[in-house]
């Protein structure tokens, strides 16, 4: 078998993260998704910038993750 006989120092056994990076990227999308709605709110209600540049943060964040997402289906 030439599995026995390889030079490289991987494991036999190696698994892919892609789960483990499907599931971060979730949660991601999740919590910037409701971080930019509610940083909005604030923003609306309180005039302040700091909450303005929060919401695109958290917005930012959310758009990387969905792109993830998308790659990680893409690459399925």
């Amino acid at each position: 078998m030439w599995l026995r006989n390889r030079a490289g120092t991987e494991p036999v056994t190696a698994r892919s993260p892609l789960r483990a990076r499907r599931i971060l990227s979730l949660v991601a999308l999740v919590l910037g998704m409701a971080a930019a709605v509610l940083f909005a709110v604030l923003a609306a209600n309180t005039g302040a910038e700091v909450w303005r540049w929060e919401a695109a943060i958290a917005a930012v964040v959310a758009v990387v993750a969905a792109a993830d997402l998308a790659l990680l289906r893409r690459r399925r």
